[in-house]
């Protein structure tokens, strides 16, 4: 090579030498390196062109990196214009290809080294250009990489305490989430009881990441759209927002973009139903999970939500500990606490509340003073503005002004009982039905039943105020209930209404009747559970449509004109009086729909002109002494309630019964039980043979002191055999005086039940009624050894069963000759001290037998040794609560004789599991082989013999809480000690 530039030089020195061209030397010198640098540029052509190839190969493979993510839809413009660039330096990189193969061609000749030499300053060149390239493009790599969505973007969330209601449901969540069946969940709640502090803490929670690749939250505003859904998803997912597209392209995009990933959606305070497909397209992949927040029950239904969580009130002791947190260190003081305590109470268990009135009263320090100022406005907030509780009321207003005009009546309506008074359904929706709430009752198309049709679109209005959380069930599912806060804000709003002035002051200890001024324009007045023992001689009421003075003990007499000015009443309500008759001004009432006098153990005398109230359509005069001969005139009634003794009170014979068969408009009748002797079934029946005579009757609630009784009634009555959607609760035989007390305790007021009460055998009329029975409870009946005895065929449509006393039973069901499904539809069953009950299933079990069964009851059934024979719990996919409780031979829940190959996913969807004094029990079961996969709560109480739990780390993964005794927990024996200070984070100890 140096021979051959020394070469080169001399042919240079040789050019300039006889160049005509006059140079100096140092431009000569300059001349002769750059020539020089040209042609040593050339010399290493292959060089150059292998290092260009090398660095286009790396630029296109970065390229094709980028390219990748713009399928993805997530590229800015900026890296679109560098991917323009590439592609035409790509071209211009296959030109100089093509040209150096050209070169390359020919051999080495002196006189082409110019040529070469360009060449090869080209390929140089462009190899900068390519490396440049490939260095922005490694930037713009990184940037796509820094663009990426999170995981998990982590929100700001309130803590939760443990076992706290809130963590319970974030916990109860997670479960659901693990669940392959399960893929939406919905939470639902009124405004403010802290549904989005779940969301939240669920967004955040560290299973949540190890869960999903990516989660995705969306709040959802009142005034969405698809299209504000998209922009919301997409920015959370970092696509392209720039270019435009259309509904049905963005819901492709996102699809495409999850559909190789295992997400989560949350939706938070969603209004109303959203079509998810249409936002988002769902890729179909069933590893990932929606779960929606809202106000509404519907809305989780019309989603089609498999699982709901009904986010309901603070429990006092988990409001306190959150106001605390709010509210610190003041609250510790022995002045502040009394007062703080109050406090607490009035923001009755509404986390949001709770929120905004701690950082009120935070602000309020150790002053004594301004925190009983703070109290005394938050208890008059309906009339004095106070920090934190206007706030809240426009979120709960929100949900009032979301109601039609006949719901919103409806809902105010309430507020004239009591904050968290349980109100009766039924009562409610008469009270509804008699002011007019329900719209268009009258108009029905069904003009047969227009009081039964009225009642069911009742019911339809309080299940949409159930769904938006503005009423309650209480714990007996026949009643609802209003809160504080709601029956304030609605107290509100009826006196700011034009028309629809309350005076309520319920259960306040009043003793003299409000001042005129209070009462003289009001359009209700709810005056009960108070200690009123008069009423003004004349009540100028003229709007008034409802009076309550219920359970006004001390109220014996009503004055001779109060009712005459008050024309417009639909609803009077004077039960639990002391009241012993009526004035002749009620009269006037000739607008009334619903008299209740029920539980008004003196009145005996009624006016002779009650004739004059042709709108009543509701009367209940059970527990008192009126006979049936004093209401014989008011032959439109609609419902009626009535005890039995007042089919008989104050007669000598036959003819001085009265007659029931003179209500031909009767569609609801209730005869309760008050009798205990049986020495007037000459005149029962006199009494039955006219109530088989109605009909129009839809529903019957009455005792027949024998089978008989009830034969009679099933042959005879037309509505039995003709009215598909007759309703009954019968009870056959005597229990002394607590007939009523059973049936207005049930918790199935809309099921058909039947109870049999001392009876013995079985009579062909039992299968019958049976067949149509959906409630059945059999008490101290003799003469069977099993229910089966009654027509397993018979029980189809049965969903509640009891079983009490019954002491010859020794088996519920015996499966023996049995080739089809067995109580498939039966969901509860309790059995209570049934002393010689042996098993709960004897013989084969058919497959679809208890298939729905979720509630499973065992009380004190001493001979008790098997709970689930062989077979058994492979029958019971849906079983969810199992309670135990005082069976002293019971020695194991699982008995590992009966349950030789039991699969480790038996009991699947259990949940609860309660134990209680069980002196024998050693196991639940045998080991840990078990999953409990659905396990959320045991309580465990006076088994001492029980020494180990069936529970390892593989299993039970959502149980939650353990409630039992301390000295019993400390008994247990452990082989691993960290898993028992794992499960002792849940236990709460007695």
């Amino acid at each position: 090579m140096d021979s051959f530039n020394n070469r080169i030089r001399m042919t240079l020195n040789k050019y300039i030498s006889v160049s005509p061209i006059r140079m100096t030397e140092e431009a000569a010198t300059a001349a002769l390196f750059k020539v020089y640098e040209i042609v040593a540029r050339g010399i290493d052509l292959k060089g150059n062109y292998k290092r260009l190839r090398q660095e286009a190969k790396k630029l296109k493979a970065i390229r094709d990196a980028i390219e990748t993510e713009i399928s993805k839809d997530r590229i800015t413009p900026a890296t679109r214009e560098w991917i323009a660039k590439v592609k035409m330096i790509e071209s211009e990189v296959k030109e100089l290809k093509t040209k150096y193969k050209n070169e390359m061609g020919h051999p080495w000749r002196l006189v082409r080294i110019w040529a070469y030499a360009r060449l090869s300053t080209d390929v140089a060149e462009k190899y900068n250009q390519v490396h440049s390239l490939w260095e922005e493009g490694n930037l713009k790599r990184e940037e796509l990489d820094a663009e990426l969505p999170e995981p998990v973007r982590k929100r700001h969330a309130p803590r939760i305490e443990e076992n706290s209601a809130l963590h319970m449901a974030v916990q109860e969540i997670l479960s659901f989430l693990e669940d392959e069946q399960i893929q939406r969940i919905g939470v639902w709640g009124t405004v403010g009881t802290g549904k989005t502090t779940i969301m939240q803490n669920l967004n955040n929670h560290e299973q949540i990441a190890k869960m999903f690749d990516i989660v995705i939250w969306v709040t959802v505003s009142k005034e969405w759209s698809i299209e504000k859904l998209q922009d919301a998803i997409m920015r959370q997912l970092k696509l392209d927002m720039e270019r435009f597209a259309d509904i049905e392209e963005n819901a492709r995009r996102i699809s495409e973009e999850l559909k190789e990933k295992k997400y989560l959606v949350l939706l938070d305070e969603v209004q109303e139903n959203i079509d998810l497909n249409a936002v988002m397209g769902i890729p179909n992949n069933q590893d990932s999970k929606v779960v929606l927040a809202s106000r509404n029950r519907c809305v989780c239904y019309e989603m089609e939500a498999d699982e709901l969580i009904n986010v309901k009130r603070l429990s006092p002791a988990d409001a306190w500990n959150m106001f605390q947190e709010k509210v610190g260190h003041p609250i510790s003081s022995p002045l502040i606490k009394p007062i703080a305590e109050q406090v607490v109470k009035e923001c009755d268990g509404l986390p949001l509340l709770i929120d905004r009135i701690g950082r009120t009263f935070r602000k309020k320090g150790k002053d004594v003073s301004l925190w009983r100022d703070g109290l005394n406005r938050l208890r008059r907030w309906e009339s004095v503005k106070t920090e934190g509780m206007d706030e809240v009321l426009d979120f709960l207003k929100f949900c009032y002004e979301e109601l039609d005009r006949n719901k919103k009546d409806c809902f105010l309506y309430g507020a004239l009982y009591p904050e968290e008074c349980e109100i009766y359904i039924d009562y409610l929706l008469e009270c509804w039905n008699a002011e007019g709430l329900i719209h268009d009752a009258d108009e029905l198309v069904d003009n047969t039943n227009v009081f039964r049709d009225a009642r069911d679109k009742g019911h339809a209005i309080l299940d949409a105020l159930i769904d938006v959380s503005l009423l309650e069930r209480s714990d007996e599912k026949k009643c609802v209930k209003m809160n504080k806060v709601l029956r304030k804000m609605a107290l509100k709003i009826s006196s700011q209404s034009n028309g629809s002035k309350f005076l309520v002051k319920p259960c306040e200890g009043l003793q003299d009747f409000p001042d005129r001024k209070e009462w003289e324009d009001a359009s209700r007045i709810s005056l009960m559970g108070n200690q009123l023992c008069t009423l003004p001689e004349f009540l100028h009421c003229h709007n008034l449509s409802t009076l309550l003075l219920q359970m006004n003990n001390g109220l014996i007499a009503i004055p001779e004109f109060f009712f005459e000015s008050m024309r417009s009443l639909r609803v009077l309500d004077l039960h639990g009086t002391g009241i012993e008759s009526l004035p002749s001004s009620i009269s006037y009432l000739i607008c009334l729909r619903g008299l209740y006098l029920n539980s008004c153990p003196h009145l005996i005398q009624l006016p002779p002109n009650m004739r004059a109230l042709e709108q009543l359509e509701v009367l209940d005069i059970r527990g008192t002494k009126l006979n049936l001969l004093q209401i014989g005139s008011l032959i439109w009634l609609k419902c009626l309630r009535i005890s039995l003794s007042s089919f008989f009170r104050g007669i000598r014979t036959q003819r001085q019964l009265g007659s029931i068969s003179a209500f031909v408009s009767l569609e609801e009748f209730c005869v309760d039980d008050d009798l205990s002797e049986q020495c007037w079934d000459e005149f029962l029946m006199i009494v039955m043979e006219e109530v088989v005579t109605l009909k129009k009757l839809t529903s019957l609630r009455f005792c027949f002191p024998t089978v008989d009784f009830l034969k009679l009634f099933v042959q005879r009555s037309p509505v039995w055999k003709k009215n598909s959607c007759f309703t009954f609760q019968f009870c056959v035989g005597y229990q002394g005086n607590t007939y009523s007390q059973i049936l207005e305790s049930s918790d199935y007021p809309s099921y058909n039940c039947l109870k049999l009460v001392n009876g013995e055998g079985m009579h062909p009329v039992i299968a019958e009624v049976l067949r149509m029975t959906h409630a059945f409870k059999l008490i101290n009946h003799k003469g069977v050894s099993t229910l089966s005895d009654f027509g397993v065929n018979n029980m189809e449509n049965m969903l509640v069963c009891s079983v009490e006393g019954c002491n010859e039973i020794r088996t519920i069901v015996c499966g023996d000759r049995m080739a089809s499904s067995v109580l498939e539809n039966l969901e509860v069953l309790n059995i209570n001290s049934v002393l010689k009950l042996r098993s709960i299933w004897q013989g084969s079990i058919p497959n679809g037998s208890l298939a729905q069964l979720t509630t499973l009851t065992l009380t004190k059934c001493p001979e008790l040794k098997k709970i689930f024979s062989n077979g058994m719990i492979q029958q019971l996919p849906e079983l969810q609560h199992l309670r135990v409780e005082e069976c002293n031979r019971i020695e194991e829940i699982i008995m590992e004789s009966e349950n030789l190959e039991l699969e480790v996913n038996a009991l699947p969807r259990l949940k609860t599991l309660v134990l209680i004094d069980l002196p024998r029990l050693r196991s639940i079961w045998i080991d840990d082989s078990l999953e409990w996969p659905s396990l959320q709560r045991i309580q465990i109480a006076t088994c001492h013999m029980l020494k180990r739990l069936p529970f390892s780390n593989t299993n039970a993964l959502k149980l939650r809480l353990i409630e039992g005794q301390q000295s019993w927990w400390e008994a247990l024996v452990w082989e691993d000690d960290a898993f028992k200070q794992n499960l002792h984070s849940f236990c709460i100890l007695s």
